[in-house]
């Protein structure tokens, strides 16, 4: 699923978007911008080259790009930006490729890097941005998701983010618990705490039904730690949710509810529910997209420091690995030529610096590490990043499957609703997902369905 479909937020103030803003989630919510002009052009009054910044429309958004422009102009006193928004979700997606087809991109846009990338058929629309300074400093892992055989079209923006499991630290240090490497530790955990008594073991919040997916897609890390090939046959139409190792994320939803380890209120809780519990103790351990850590910050601020985070364990330590989900890209459209073009890429490389990172920090909450070296996290990072980038700086963290195929059924969060509620085995839900993706997979004209 895109991490933009996963964490939709409204925000009422700029001094709540401020805080609010996940770096790293910033760049799940990208979708579009309503209008923008392509190229830039020199300034008649004072020989300024002028670009256009393009990204999506959501107070979170502005609330970064518009300091992070007027510290690169003034960086830069002969080029001037204009930012332009864009709708986000689907609507936005569309407005990217109309214009990318037409000629009338913005010189530098934020969009999704992985799937959504390549279906904009980079290497015909997009720049190379291969030879440019900043990208030996940039982690493997996001360059794979901003390129194709011929070329690297993205620059990162914002932090990564994982899929695992948010926990509550002091509840697991009243109950002895440690941090679960394998499905077995985390299931008798979740029953310590059950018999403990008081504390849901397991916060499912099926009033959001987005967040039934997390023991499906973040359990993704741990399908490749055993199959590295398995996106790419998955793609092919040669691996199937319906059998292991990625039946495990179906298994391991329905064993939840089967062992009765959810809280009560899971078919109506929302997020917001969820995280609260989380934060107040009354919920022990919430799967979960980190970047909601801003949320905590901004509505629970005393318990930011009592939250770790852990992957969602594989039934083999050694493969239990932690789903990341990358940042954006900033990209460049073959259309941007001659003095823009020198402009939009200072643009970018500036947004890597350190000055660029940080208007970053200073403009929201981290979700997680960033994936270049020029930039680091704040020192009053919540210390739950911490419990991330050991994974990262261990070799064990991989990209969500959205960024290795572009293959994702419409329904499948209404097909997790229905096993984490026992209305459906994990067997014939993992078959309806199968089912699920044969058409998109069609629609996208993919050889082998």
């Amino acid at each position: 699923m895109s991490a933009r479909s996963l964490t939709t937020r409204t925000l009422t103030t700029r001094a709540v978007v401020t805080r609010l803003v996940a770096i790293g989630g910033a760049t799940v919510l990208i979708g579009g911008l309503a209008a923008c002009s392509s190229g830039g052009s020199a300034d008649e009054g004072g020989g300024k080259v002028q670009i256009t910044y393009q990204a999506d429309n959501s107070p979170a958004t502005a609330a970064t790009a518009e300091p992070l422009i007027e510290a690169f102009e003034k960086a830069n006193p002969d080029i001037t930006v204009k930012f332009d928004t864009r709708p986000q979700g689907t609507d936005g997606d569309n407005l990217v490729k109309t214009q990318l087809s037409t000629g009338e991109m913005a010189d530098v846009f934020n969009y999704n890097s992985g799937s959504l990338m390549q279906a904009l058929n980079p290497d015909n629309t997009l720049v190379d941005l291969s030879d440019e300074s900043w990208t030996k400093d940039v982690d493997e892992q996001f360059t794979k998701v901003v390129s194709t055989d011929k070329g690297v079209y993205g620059a990162p923006f914002g932090t990564s983010f994982g899929g695992g499991v948010m926990y509550n630290k002091k509840v697991y240090a009243d109950l002895g618990l440690s941090v679960p490497t394998t499905w077995d530790e985390f299931i008798s955990n979740s029953e310590k705490i059950k018999d403990a008594g008081k504390v849901a073991p397991i916060i499912q919040t099926y009033g959001d039904t987005w967040t039934s997916q997390l023991f499906v897609l973040g359990d993704f890390a741990n399908i490749t730690a055993q199959d590295k090939d398995w996106a790419d046959n998955y793609t092919a139409n040669k691996e199937s949710y319906a059998k292991d190792p990625a039946l495990a994320g179906f298994d391991h939803l329905a064993e939840g509810k089967d062992k009765d380890l959810y809280n009560e209120d899971y078919a109506s809780a929302t997020q917001a529910n969820g995280l609260k519990m989380l934060a107040d103790g009354t919920g022990a351990q919430y799967p979960m997209l980190t970047n909601a850590i801003s949320t905590l910050q901004q509505d629970s601020p005393d318990a930011v420091e009592d939250i770790g985070a852990f992957a969602l364990p594989a039934e083999d330590a050694d493969d239990t690995n932690l789903t990341i989900w990358e940042p954006n890209g900033l990209y460049i459209p073959k259309t941007t030529e001659g003095d823009e073009l020198a402009a939009a890429k200072k643009f970018i490389a500036f947004a890597n610096s350190a000055d660029g990172c940080k208007v970053q920090n200073d403009t929201g909450t981290p979700g997680g590490p960033y994936v270049i070296s020029t930039c680091s996290l704040p020192d009053d990072v919540p210390p739950m990043i911490d419990d991330l980038q050991k994974y990262l700086d261990d070799g064990k963290a991989s990209p969500a499957l959205e960024f290795l195929s572009p293959i994702k059924g419409p329904n499948l969060e209404k097909i997790c609703v229905q096993v984490g509620s026992g209305i459906t085995n994990a067997a014939k839900g993992a078959d309806q997902y199968d089912d699920d993706v044969v058409q998109q997979a069609q629609q996208l004209g993919i050889k082998g369905w």
